[in-house]
């Protein structure tokens, strides 16, 4: 039998964004906020990142555990009731979560529902690399707890999959595990290399081989030649989704570029009352971004606990290939001041599926020229590009999608 709660503002998981928001809402006084955490330890994933460069510009040597420390200590300092081992598993209304704990089971009702889940790595699974089903077959989440938080022997030889910065992460803690890394393998053309470790490019993973426990890669090259690389561990980084199953489950939309829920610049879903932030909104960004958004939440979530109204949906903001998302992308009632606020304090983040120098980025809408700008910086598929949003005053609210191109 459930038991029946309520509270004021509910934010699920206690990541960076969502940590950053129940303090913010707690030194503001909005009353009892609560943060369910689903692993027995709040902080997110820097919980098990144990290199440095967290913190922000202020205190980059922090490292990972250090970082998610700090912000847990800082949201039960200010009041928020941060509760670990607690899973959201459904909703029971627009406002209400079913959750499930060693306690039993909740139902909890909220004034302000704020959905702070973070991303994750797609596995081996969800990549359809074929093959046996062997031991030793990881991602970088699973590599980084197995080794820091459970002290586990995770094999002598390993292949690392990807080109994102969470590659050179993954090299790092395998060596640290006393792993040699014999390749860094990519579908990409080109990617960073890591000292030591050869960097195949343009090749991806075609089959997992060995009974038991991994035996080796079949590696597949873009002139169609293969190979077998030796391993007994092979770790799939990157390639990141947020994590979206909660909102899926509660009818809120999702943007079919970020695949996460789609957002206003206030960080309001389809749904009233509902608000999302940090890296269930896109692929991953660093901890300080994530942290950036839920504290810019705080204002939002504020006006709703004080009864400002739920705008109206306007037109989306869609890409065009080669770009892969932008976020906010969800246009509400620009003459709401809130909104306006917002956007003129917010960057759009916007990423690309390819290497970009200096691309000269168009906003249009109906075939009408809304902005356009050469933006003077390199970017890769790792690091998001970040727009001013004034233009975004020009938009038509009853017109059609807002496109943003390269060209």
């Amino acid at each position: 039998m459930s038991h029946d709660r309520t509270v004021d503002v509910l934010i699920v998981g206690a990541g960076p964004a969502g940590l950053a928001l129940a303090t913010r809402l707690a030194e503001a006084g909005a009353g009892h906020v609560e943060v369910l955490e689903r692993e027995q330890e709040a902080g997110g994933v820097p919980r098990h990142c144990h290199h440095g460069g967290f913190g922000g510009p202020v205190r980059p040597w922090l490292t990972g555990p250090a970082y998610a420390g700090r912000a847990v200590r800082a949201a039960t300092a200010a009041g928020a009731r941060v509760r670990t081992g607690v899973s959201a598993t459904g909703w029971a209304g627009p406002l209400t979560l079913e959750t499930t704990s060693p306690a039993g089971l909740e139902r909890i009702t909220a004034r302000a529902v704020v959905l702070a889940t973070g991303a994750r790595e797609r596995p081996r699974s969800a990549r359809l690399v074929p093959g046996s089903r062997p031991a030793g077959v990881l991602t970088t989440g699973e590599l980084q707890q197995s080794v820091h938080l459970y002290g586990q022997d995770i094999g002598r030889r390993a292949v690392v999959v990807g080109a994102e910065p969470v590659a050179r992460h993954a090299v790092r803690t395998l060596r640290r595990a006393g792993a040699e890394v014999v390749a860094v393998v990519t579908e990409r053309p080109r990617g960073a290399a890591v000292p030591g470790v050869p960097l195949l490019t343009a090749t991806t993973v075609g089959e997992l081989r060995g009974r038991g426990r991994l035996s080796g890669v079949v590696v597949r090259h873009a002139d169609g030649r293969t190979g077998i690389l030796a391993c007994d561990t092979v770790v799939f980084t990157g390639d990141w989704i947020p994590d979206h199953e909660l909102a899926r489950r509660g009818g809120i939309a999702l943007d079919r570029g970020t695949r996460g829920p789609a957002v206003d610049a206030s960080f309001r879903t389809s749904v009233p009352g509902v608000f999302a932030v940090g890296n269930a909104l896109h692929g991953v960004e660093r901890a300080a971004t994530a942290a950036s958004e839920g504290a810019a939440a705080a204002t939002p979530v504020l006006a709703r606990l004080s009864g400002a109204p739920w705008p109206e949906a306007g037109p989306p903001l869609v890409v065009r290939a080669p770009l892969l998302w932008v976020t906010p992308n969800r246009l509400t009632d620009l003459t709401d001041l809130s909104d306006l606020t917002a956007l003129a304090g917010r960057p759009l983040l916007l990423r690309s599926g390819e290497p970009l120098t200096a691309p000269v980025l168009t906003a249009a809408q109906d075939g009408r020229l809304l902005w356009r700008r050469r933006i003077p910086v390199r970017t890769t598929p790792s690091r998001s590009l970040r727009l001013a949003p004034g233009w975004t005053d020009r938009v038509d609210r009853s017109g059609g999608p807002v496109v943003l191109a390269i060209g």
